[in-house]
């Protein structure tokens, strides 16, 4: 029998159904929250008579909540996302992430968190190419080098003064050792919400991060793509962002948690 015959087709196929809502969900994003019909269905690519049927429907079964001509995801998939991380680490939610990171870019993947006066690497997808950075989980890195030394600082305005007050050790020609350079690259990181690195903590070696967030809006961590320079020159880091920042959301979706009011700004 062929696979067609075994699944009904045309417009009430619940299959085709379901791709849908999952596009109209899919739509909505952190940084995005409320969305118009019109937004709806321009993110969608579906006609405006199919968005407004699904949406009506959305909005009845609480997947969905309006708030007067706009729409957001509703509080009932946050009861429903509860059961689906209790229990699980962190390690779990974020390594297929990283994988799948590493799988688009070619490049180490890592998961950092602020410890003292240094990160510490907690996750890790690692590159298949033969010429990488090493790193390993567990390994401990000085906070005032690097991209996601940036990204920690930046969110961080107690721990930047911390690392402020001691002097900032030179790692390459390149590592900030100046507190007025490194309080004005965590300012930058946190205005364009990721920082891009060059050569700051190893010589010949890029790296770009972005924050992830608790259900607070306080900064859990970075997640961080790293490699040789000769592969990841600025350019090619830039042309990284998008997929970075939405490995960050997607991982503090996972957490819970929400972009703070000003990470923006």
């Amino acid at each position: 029998m062929a696979a067609s015959d075994t699944k009904p087709q045309g417009p009430n196929n619940p299959l085709l159904v379901l791709g849908k809502i999952s596009a109209i969900l899919d739509a909505f994003t952190l940084s995005r929250p409320t969305l118009t019909l019109t937004e709806i269905r321009e993110a969608t690519g579906m006609p405006t008579s199919t968005v407004q049927r699904l949406v009506t429907n959305l909005v009845a079964q609480g997947f969905l909540d309006r708030e007067e001509d706009s729409f957001r995801v509703g509080m009932k998939m946050a009861y429903w996302a509860a059961p689906a991380t209790r229990g699980i680490e962190m390690l779990d939610l974020f390594t297929p992430l990283l994988k799948d990171l590493r799988d688009l870019t070619g490049e180490t993947t890592a998961f950092f968190k602020a410890e003292e006066a240094y990160r510490v690497c907690i996750a890790l997808a690692e590159t298949r190419h033969a010429l990488r950075r090493e790193m390993h989980v567990g390994r401990i890195l000085p906070l005032h080098a690097g991209s996601a030394s940036h990204v920690l600082l930046a969110w961080r305005p107690e721990l930047l003064e911390k690392i402020l007050s001691s002097p900032l050790e030179p790692l390459t020609e390149f590592t900030i050792t100046s507190s007025e350079d490194l309080e004005a690259a965590a300012r930058r990181t946190r205005r364009d919400g990721f920082s891009i690195t060059v050569g700051e903590r190893d010589d010949g070696a890029s790296g770009l991060s972005a924050p992830v967030f608790d259900a607070s809006g306080v900064l859990i961590g970075a997640v961080t793509i790293s490699g040789p320079t000769l592969r990841m020159p600025h350019s090619v880091c830039e042309g990284w962002v998008e997929s970075l920042l939405s490995t960050a959301e997607r991982m503090t979706r996972l957490m819970g948690g929400r972009f703070p009011d000003e990470a923006r700004s």
